[in-house]
């Protein structure tokens, strides 16, 4: 399906670019997320990277009972729509329970299905029926083959505004492996495919009850991903990682964005 069928307004889509999802991990605060925003859409529309900014308005699986999980949901939410309407680009959150689709939809273009949550039927279904974007998250525990199951229970409320992402899959207790093959067996479905960069180089369940994560790898594991023909690619990125509220540890320091999508850009140029 035609990108522009999927995520209405998304731009730069006539250049048989890989598209995009980035941004912060959550909304932190009023201040933070606008200036993110505004860097990330000038260095892809420099680039012709179709983009589609990302932020959580709130974090719900989180380690910690005192993780900071969100500002407030409705808070948060109009500033994910005041960034939208300001800068004429999409925007994709997370959701958590059927309930918070129809909340979310009323502001955002597409709802995020986080991978711990990819087999809930109900999530799904609901996120079906607000006629939106739906973008699935494959789980660390699933293989790229089944995630067809959860692709038809969007499509049986007839919504085929479908995209899937690769996140990796448990490797032991506390690390990722992203297992290429995922990729191509994803592709099977018709619907776009997403590499999730940043949570693929998660460390979780660290004794310390904080995620830990392996940045220095993310440029490696975007190249592959681009290599591999994903069609668009998810990281997470933040002015200084070691301070955010949220996923710090895996996280791309902003100032590093531009020249890792410049490298991929001549990747995907080589391949196609």
């Amino acid at each position: 399906m035609d990108l522009n069928q999927i995520i209405p307004g998304i731009k730069n889509t006539t250049f048989n670019n890989f598209f995009l999802f980035a941004g912060p991990c959550v909304v932190e605060d009023d201040e933070m997320a606008l200036p993110i925003a505004e860097k990330i859409l000038e260095i892809t529309n420099r680039l012709n990277i179709p983009f589609v900014f990302k932020a959580s308005y709130r974090k719900a699986n989180r380690s910690k009972l005192d993780s900071f999980s969100g500002i407030g949901d409705e808070k948060a939410l109009k500033i994910l729509r005041s960034i939208s309407e300001k800068l004429n680009i999409p925007i994709v959150t997370d959701i958590h329970t059927a309930e918070e689709a129809a909340m979310a939809a009323e502001y955002v273009d597409v709802l995020q299905i986080p991978a711990f949550l990819c087999r809930q039927t109900d999530l799904l279904i609901a996120a079906g029926k607000t006629g939106k974007a739906v973008n699935i998250k494959k789980g660390q525990f699933l293989s790229g083959e089944s995630m067809q199951f959860a692709v038809d229970k969007v499509k049986s409320v007839g919504n085929e505004k479908i995209m899937l992402t690769e996140r990796g899959n448990m490797f032991g207790y506390g690390d990722m492996i992203v297992d290429y093959r995922n990729i191509a067996r994803m592709q099977k479905t018709g619907y776009p495919v997403i590499l999730d960069i940043t949570h693929s180089l998660q460390q979780p369940n660290q004794p310390s009850g904080v995620t830990g994560g392996q940045p220095e790898l993310i440029e490696l594991i975007a190249k592959a991903g681009i290599a591999t023909g994903v069609d668009g690619i998810f990281l997470e990125t933040h002015p200084n990682p070691a301070i955010a509220k949220s996923d710090g540890a895996n996280m791309l320091k902003l100032n590093l964005l531009e020249t890792l999508l410049e490298k991929l850009v001549r990747v995907r140029k080589s391949v196609i």
